[in-house]
């Protein structure tokens, strides 16, 4: 039984309290906080103690539709909540408290769940490593030197260090895939639509997905079924089946796997390689069909999506300019633009400013149709390959590396960002398509975590963590792939 089940069990069965649960993650955060990971912005034992009353007082009254009673989720911290500061990992949000909170944050704690912590992250969520958090990177907790992946850092190193069964990150271009695999855990995004944005501070609209961590398919499946389903408040959500709240693994029998020629090049790192190769192999043990297929426009993708999500951002940041909310410094007397340059100039890093000036540009006159619109025509092509691949060489998911290599040092790649970007180069086609996929741990290279990706169609999620699920019980992730 995966953890969040044995929590929500013993919990709602009342064989233990949400209390106890309470003071359980209040002791491992603090243990992680001394350890110094890094990985928490906010978090306070007063918080959790009353939300776990709370739900010790619905389960004695005899609610029993609590599915994560007394289960702590950590947030990233772009998801607000009016609790706890939201800083998005910037120093222009740095005490700001939202007047409302998220959709997701809503229907977690309809569930029982409690809110242990926000997580450290990116900037505004723009980032591949959690080096570019105004308030210090977070440390993988398996080796203080590396880096745990980004943006999603924070809450997949919670996740990884055992402090918490479950987080929830977002994901614009690979900020939950790629954490996930570096630090060894499950990942999940959902099919664009599937959950509610409403409360999720934007980085890039048509990108943006609340994403899930867990210690183990089961662990994320039941998160996501909690946080899933249409909402009022954000019109982007789809009226669609919900996945499954509890997974078990299916029969592979008949089931074809599609293997793009495009995501194993030969200069793949040969343990990221090996575990891709151990993966097909369990594959084929359970039953299961791999085939070769091509997405042809699998090159253009990081392009692309550096063209659209700087373009989309540079137009949601527009709004922290010192007159509204959030921090503000002072410029000259009777200066707007001098109020907006010294507050954006002060609270911005150096990653986010760059997206700005890059997405300002592709958005200016005389480049937006060399740009923008011929990025968007790309990304056109780029859910084309999928659907292709899906419909005409008749696949029901398709199986890559998450990440061209394990996790690599802290300060690697900060001097050279494109260096930094094509860390990203296998996940952000999804995000680009709409697509649902998940980052699976498939054991070790050198003793770090390298993990492979599940790619299904639109609102295949079901499928798609059944499979995983059956993959995860044949492919221990603590196995070294060479």
């Amino acid at each position: 039984m995966s953890a969040v089940a044995t929590i929500a069990n013993v919990v709602g069965s009342g064989r233990t309290t949400a209390a106890s649960a309470a003071r359980e993650v209040t002791r491992l955060l603090a243990e992680a906080d001394s350890r110094g990971l890094n990985a928490t912005l906010h978090w306070s034992a007063t918080n959790i103690a009353r939300e776990a009353g709370a739900v010790d007082d619905r389960i004695r009254t005899g609610e029993a539709n609590l599915p994560l009673a007394g289960v702590p989720v950590a947030l990233k911290d772009n998801i607000v909540t009016t609790d706890a500061p939201t800083t998005c990992g910037s120093r222009i949000l740095e005490r700001y408290v939202s007047p409302f909170e998220a959709t997701v944050v809503t229907r977690l704690r309809a569930a029982g769940a409690l809110i242990a912590a926000k997580t450290n992250l990116d900037e505004f969520a723009m980032g591949s490593s959690t080096e570019h958090s105004a308030f210090g990177r977070v440390r993988h907790p398996m080796d203080s030197d590396l880096v745990p992946g980004g943006s999603s850092g924070g809450s997949a190193a919670l996740v990884a260090a055992g402090v918490v069964p479950a987080a929830l990150g977002s994901e614009t271009g690979g900020s939950v895939l790629q954490p996930a695999s570096f630090c060894g855990v499950v990942g999940v995004k959902p099919t664009y639509g599937r959950v509610s944005r409403y409360g999720l501070v934007a980085f890039g609209s048509s990108l943006d997905c609340i994403s899930v961590f867990g210690r183990t398919v089961d662990d994320a499946a039941r998160i996501l079924a909690v946080i899933s389903g249409l909402d009022p408040y954000d019109a982007t959500t789809v009226d669609a089946p919900l996945p499954p709240a509890f997974v078990e693994a299916r029969p592979l029998a008949g089931l074809r796997v599609g293997l793009p020629r495009e995501y194993l090049p030969d200069d793949l790192h040969p343990g990221v390689r090996a575990g891709v190769d151990r993966a097909i192999a369990r594959l084929r043990d359970l039953g299961a069909t791999v085939v070769p297929v091509s997405l042809p426009h699998t090159a253009y993708a990081v392009p692309t999506y550096y063209v659209l999500a700087p373009a989309e951002a540079a137009s949601n940041l527009a709004r922290y300019d010192g007159a509204r909310y959030g921090s503000r410094q002072p410029g000259p007397d009777g200066d707007l633009r001098g109020l907006y340059r010294a507050t954006r100039g002060h609270g911005f890093g150096p990653e986010v400013r760059r997206r700005i000036l890059v997405g300002t540009y592709v958005l200016s006159a005389g480049y937006y149709n060399a740009y923008y619109r011929k990025a968007q025509q790309v990304r056109n092509l780029l859910a084309a390959d999928f659907t292709r691949a899906f419909r005409e060489d008749r696949v029901d998911l398709l199986l890559t590396p998450t990440t061209p290599t394990p996790a690599f040092r802290a300060g690697e790649k900060t001097s050279d960002p494109v260096a930094m970007y094509l860390a990203d180069i296998f996940v952000c086609g999804a995000s680009l398509a709409g697509l649902p996929a998940m980052s699976l741990p498939a054991g070790r290279s050198d003793g770090l975590p390298v993990g492979v990706q599940l790619i299904a169609p639109a609102f295949g999620e079901s499928q798609m963590l059944q499979v995983a699920a059956a993959l995860e019980q044949v492919l221990p992730g603590d196995e070294e792939t060479r």
